[in-house]
């Protein structure tokens, strides 16, 4: 079900909500009386929705307001068990308990450079679950979406640490391969593009989806034809029990890793004998936290310190989705636009980054947008959630990974 959108009409600021939102009294705000009224999906869980006037036309967007420092609020990552799947925001939502969710990472959605290699479905960036990391980051060069702003890369997140508290981040893989002649290094994990000349480890946490994709392209060029010169060794309780000329696909057992060798690293590999014992490592270590992430996600920063990264796109308009940080990084604000066909223009990249300012949010994360922007929410009573924006292609669109509300005081 789509919830009804369009309460009231007429194009609002985005100050009147975020007065709503976090009961400031801010200058230049519109009155109150002409501010929508919030929506409590759960006591620290705030839903509400407004008109956008933007560059091409008008926008409409959907916010949730998370208060972090609620002890019965938490958030995590909504994804189907494993990297490489995909399955509808509502569907993630509901199989995981939450209250409400939003869509997440870029992923790796097609395939048609390269005929007859099956498109993975995996998220771009890094990817922490409960505390667990579940995968690294592709080459800069492997991205799907719009271009990286300039001085960022494919490893930067979104992210709440153990302390309960929302950052910007980076999180890069630091792991080894320790054989019998030395360390080899590890350069990817669970992910579906391997940088050129090296070895990547796949792991249960990847699923059953073929790895062929994995040494397509380079590190500048998607496109690029995939490699011929790549290796595969299975490695079982620490030794050596399989080798391959070429990545397989099938579930991966718990206690087994596969590594996948392109050019240099296939060569690496390929020194290794049945039987032989290896030990493989692997982390994603942050840039800034001090603190473990129990949650982190994909996609692009848009708003750092309270100002927009330099160099954002401010001409195309699209459907969008975005995550911002405010209060410190003690409240997140979830934001979805509308797909539905009056709102379709939406806003660019830089129109995001000023709306999430507008909000109250001092950084922002821009996530996967056109048919995968969906939110998600429980109307008060409901055991299940509805979709609470239009996604633009008329129906959801199965994704890899999203950002789901959970709360343990829920109403009845």
């Amino acid at each position: 079900m789509t919830r009804r959108i369009g309460r009231f009409r007429t194009a609002l600021t985005v100050l009147a909500v975020w007065n709503v939102l976090a009961g400031a009294a801010l200058v230049g705000a519109a009155p109150a009386s002409a501010a929508p009224a919030a929506t409590e999906v759960a006591p620290g869980v705030e839903y509400t929705d407004f008109d956008i006037v933007a560059a091409k036309g008008v926008a409409h967007a959907h916010v949730l307001s998370i208060d972090l420092r609620a002890p019965h609020v938490r958030v995590g990552l909504l994804y189907p068990g494993v990297v490489a799947a995909r399955a509808a925001v509502s569907e993630l939502a509901d199989t995981a308990g939450a209250v409400a969710g939003i869509n997440g990472d870029f992923f790796n959605i097609t395939e048609t450079q390269h005929p007859g290699v099956e498109a993975t479905g995996a998220p771009v960036g890094p990817a922490v679950a409960d505390g667990r990391h579940l995968k690294a980051a592709v080459p800069n060069g492997q991205r799907f979406g719009p271009a990286l702003p300039p001085g960022t890369t494919t490893e930067e997140v979104f992210g709440v640490g153990t302390d309960r508290t929302a950052r910007l981040d980076r999180l890069a893989l630091d792991g080894s391969i320790g054989t019998d002649e030395g360390d080899l290094p590890l350069r990817g994990l669970n992910q579906y593009a391997l940088p050129e000349g090296s070895i990547g480890a796949f792991t249960s946490d990847w699923g059953d989806v073929s790895r062929e994709r994995a040494v397509c392209g380079t590190d500048t060029d998607r496109s690029a034809p995939c490699s011929t010169d790549t290796y595969e060794v299975t490695v079982t309780d620490g030794r050596v029990v399989a080798t391959a000329g070429s990545p397989g696909r099938g579930p991966i057992s718990s206690g087994t890793t596969v590594l996948v060798g392109r050019e240099a690293g296939a060569q690496q590999l390929r020194k290794l004998s049945a039987g032989e014992r290896v030990t493989v490592r692997h982390r994603l270590v942050a840039a800034k936290a001090r603190v473990p992430y129990a949650f982190a996600i994909g996609g692009s920063p848009v708003l750092a310190g309270g100002r927009p990264l330099p160099g954002l796109d401010d001409t195309v308009s699209a459907v969008r989705t975005a995550a911002g940080i405010a209060n410190g990084g003690r409240r997140m604000l979830l934001l979805a636009l509308d797909g539905a066909p009056e709102f379709r223009t939406g806003l660019t990249i830089a129109e995001v980054a000023e709306t999430m300012r507008r909000l109250g949010a001092t950084d922002a994360f821009g996530l996967d947008g056109g048919g995968s922007s969906t939110l998600v929410a429980r109307e008060p009573g409901a055991s299940s959630v509805s979709v609470w924006n239009h996604p633009s292609g008329g129906a959801e669109r199965p994704v890899p990974n999203g950002i789901g509300v959970f709360s343990r005081q829920e109403h009845p």
